[in-house]
């Protein structure tokens, strides 16, 4: 489902009006956010999908931190998950879906998360993710809608786990890169929320299934604000411009970059592979922060001191809509 659909299906959800109810599906946010007391609010998000890989603990390790990726993009703190899984019982052995719930709970361990439950059904496919809870301040939520004029972009993880997903399987890559995409995908985007934090973020969102410009358009659009992406200054990972190059593009890459055709305009020169991997549908992606030129060196410093590898992708920009530059 692209993001045009799921808006046209949103519109059928009741109009809340409950003001403890602070951010909710209208703004396009990470999750939803629900005031208990004047100090403590409930940031609430689930997310699941079917196998990206092949060995069910990196499945299990890859759901879990891609759950949790949405309440750290909103700077909430991770309290407890609840499982949800479907599973055909009649065609795998249970041994499969203990190692996927094995890899889940080891990453909800290494977030320091508990897991209190959770539900299952048997289903035609394996599916596997998580209701994600977490905790954080009414008046330090970030959101994806509060970029400012004269913010720079930061990236904080490669793109293009989704052409990669697609190569697996087609069975058409090594080992290494799979391993590579396995450690980007099932790292946890606690340490890189931390440092946004510290730094006094404007606004950020993580890059999942609409791809960096979807996520991205969803940014300035609730944000009144215009966009300049550097294409140059946009990591990939190592060896997956040849993978799309091939044909491995998921058709989920494909609807998004449709979504945002009148959204995004492009400088000469940018190859039609270039922009589907803008728009390539990430699973556990990095986050895409929007932080004054004031506070930049701060967080600058506090991702490198944590070893997060990231780039400085753009700016915030007057005006509406994205352009994507080729100028070095």
């Amino acid at each position: 489902m692209g993001s045009k659909d799921l808006t046209e299906v949103l519109r059928y959800l009741p109009i809340i009006q409950d003001p403890n109810v602070l951010v909710a599906a209208e703004t396009a946010d990470d999750g939803g956010v629900y005031q208990l007391t004047p100090e403590i609010a409930l940031v609430v998000t689930l997310d699941y999908f079917t196998p990206i890989v092949d060995d069910p603990y990196s499945f299990g390790m890859i759901a879990a931190a891609n759950a949790l990726s949405d309440v750290y993009a909103m700077g909430g703190t991770p309290v407890t998950m609840l499982n949800m899984i479907g599973f055909p019982k009649s065609t795998l052995p249970f041994s499969v879906l203990g190692e996927i719930i094995k890899g889940g709970a080891a990453k909800a361990k290494e977030a320091g998360v508990n897991i209190i439950g959770g539900h299952s059904i048997d289903d035609s496919e394996p599916k596997f993710g998580f209701v994600a809870i977490g905790t954080i301040h009414p008046q330090k939520i970030l959101r994806n809608s509060t970029a400012k004029v004269g913010d720079t972009l930061v990236l904080t993880k490669p793109l293009g786990t989704g052409i990669v997903s697609t190569a697996i399987k087609k069975q058409k890559i090594s080992e290494e890169m799979i391993a590579k995409a396995v450690d980007i995908m099932s790292t946890l985007n606690k340490e890189a929320s931390e440092a946004m934090q510290e730094a006094g973020a404007n606004a950020c969102t993580d890059v999942t299934g609409y791809g960096l410009l979807g996520h991205l358009n969803e940014m300035v659009q609730g944000s009144k604000v215009s966009a300049r992406l550097n294409i140059n200054a946009i990591p990939l990972i190592e060896g997956v411009y040849e993978l799309a190059d091939q044909g491995f593009i998921p058709g989920g890459t494909r609807r998004n970059l449709e979504a945002v055709t009148d959204s995004v305009t492009w400088d000469e020169g940018i190859s039609p592979i270039s922009q589907l991997l803008l728009a390539d549908a990430q699973t556990s992606g990095g986050l895409l922060i929007s932080i004054s030129q004031e506070n930049l060196p701060q967080l600058r410093e506090s991702l490198q001191s944590r070893n997060i590898e990231f780039a400085e992708i753009g700016e915030i920009v007057e005006g509406k809509n994205i352009h994507v530059s080729s100028q070095t």
